[in-house]
């Protein structure tokens, strides 16, 4: 008698509602890839993107959280095909808005809003070199999404 597969189920079983009881925990989650949310937020955050970093932007995500109405997502742009933007060349940098010096590149951090039924990018970080983000005065809003920072 070979019992490996009913072991197996049963510990992916308990791996995933494992991880649905930490999503629960935590008050957000990650909108799926190819998500009308995903896409919505990723279309709040173009315009501003493309302001920086001259069309056209595409979007590395490295993490998004959404919960109800609020949301904070972190993104390295890039040009179509995965090409890289050079910061020193970018719309910011020519009007001094960023120092292609210092941060992260064509980085974004964003906190987000839905109001009615479009997301808002509220408050953006470019090329930063710190985690903005971090700062407890976004609690009242945020705090469902940064939960390291509003414990």
């Amino acid at each position: 008698m070979r019992w490996t597969f009913p072991y197996k189920a049963l510990a992916l079983a308990v791996a995933l509602w494992g991880f649905a009881q930490g999503a629960v925990a935590q008050g957000y989650s990650e909108p799926q890839r190819g998500s009308e949310t995903r896409q919505d937020i990723m279309d709040a955050i173009r315009p501003q993107a493309e302001w920086s970093f001259a069309p056209p932007v595409e979007f590395v995500v490295g993490e998004m959280r959404v919960a109800v109405d609020v949301g904070f997502v972190t993104v390295r742009a890039q040009r179509p095909g995965g090409q890289p933007i050079d910061i020193y060349t970018t719309p910011a940098a020519r009007r001094g808005e960023i120092d292609p010096q210092v941060g992260n590149g064509p980085t974004m951090e964003v906190l987000l809003q839905k109001s009615g039924r479009v997301w808002v990018g509220v408050h953006y970080g470019i090329n930063s070199s710190e985690g903005w983000w971090y700062d407890p005065v976004n609690c009242p809003i945020w705090a469902v999404v940064l939960p390291e920072v509003c414990e």
